[in-house]
């Protein structure tokens, strides 16, 4: 809390940085879940056909791509926060959690432009919210701490094992094919379903898909996948606190 001012400067200059010198500069944030939900609504309205429920195609596939490439581009970003910023690292002190946190902020801007689009496209579709909506923040929230807690364990790891850059792009592809971003979980059996909640992001995904459009909560996949969050934040803050004295050596 001492730092905050320095938080909000490296999450500002993070996204500054991450349009700089960009031709369509913010406009990457639209384009790219907008690109991704007409390709997967062509895909599976014309060809294979996933039971949504009520939900138009176009709506579920959105809302799941706009958190998880949330996920995605904050996981990745804070994993080089460190190796990224040697200098800054090795002369100056500060609290060394900053750097991935920071990070995992300055994606926020783009989530909240794709939460716009999704909001339009609610109004294309005649989607009214219900009062179930007020809950959608804490989803969004809990992918805010699930990111910053695997960004975090990633970017110590990164320090040390430069083979993470190469494997975290596998990783996160194999991740996303075992999260419903793009399949309703009702495609998989009861012990399946169970099994796929260990995963933290189901539990995120259909919580904020049921939240913003008033479709009965899974609590079950919910409560599991918070156990997972939970697990993951403090695995990760054990692991940066066991590496984090080393960085300045390390990197």
């Amino acid at each position: 809390w001492n730092y905050r001012e320095l938080l909000s400067f490296l999450a500002v200059r993070n996204l500054k940085i991450g349009y700089k010198q960009t031709a369509i500069g913010v406009a990457w944030a639209v384009l790219q879940p907008v690109v991704s939900t007409a390709i997967l609504s062509v895909i599976f309205t014309s060809f294979a056909r996933f039971d949504t429920r009520d939900v138009p195609y176009p709506l579920f596939a959105l809302s799941g791509l706009l958190l998880w490439l949330f996920t995605h581009t904050a996981i990745t970003a804070a994993s080089g926060s460190f190796v990224g910023n040697t200098n800054l690292v090795t002369k100056v002190y500060f609290p060394r959690l900053i750097m991935p946190v920071a990070a995992t902020l300055a994606c926020v801007v783009d989530l909240l432009i794709g939460l716009g689009i999704l909001a339009g496209l609610m109004i294309w579709f005649q989607a009214a919210p219900t009062a179930q909506v007020l809950l959608a923040p804490l989803f969004v929230i809990l992918a805010l701490i699930l990111a910053a807690a695997a960004g975090t364990l990633f970017s110590a790891l990164n320090v040390r094992f430069r083979d993470v850059q190469f494997a975290l792009p596998f990783l996160l592809q194999v991740w996303m094919l075992a999260s419903p971003v793009f399949y309703p979980t009702t495609i998989l059996s009861d012990k399946w379903r169970t099994v796929f909640a260990v995963n933290p992001l189901p539990g995120i995904l259909e919580g904020f898909r049921s939240a913003v459009f008033g479709t009965p909560f899974d609590w079950r996949t919910i409560g599991i996948s918070c156990v997972s969050v939970a697990v993951i934040a403090l695995v990760s803050l054990l692991v940066f606190d066991r590496m984090e004295d080393d960085f300045a050596d390390m990197i």
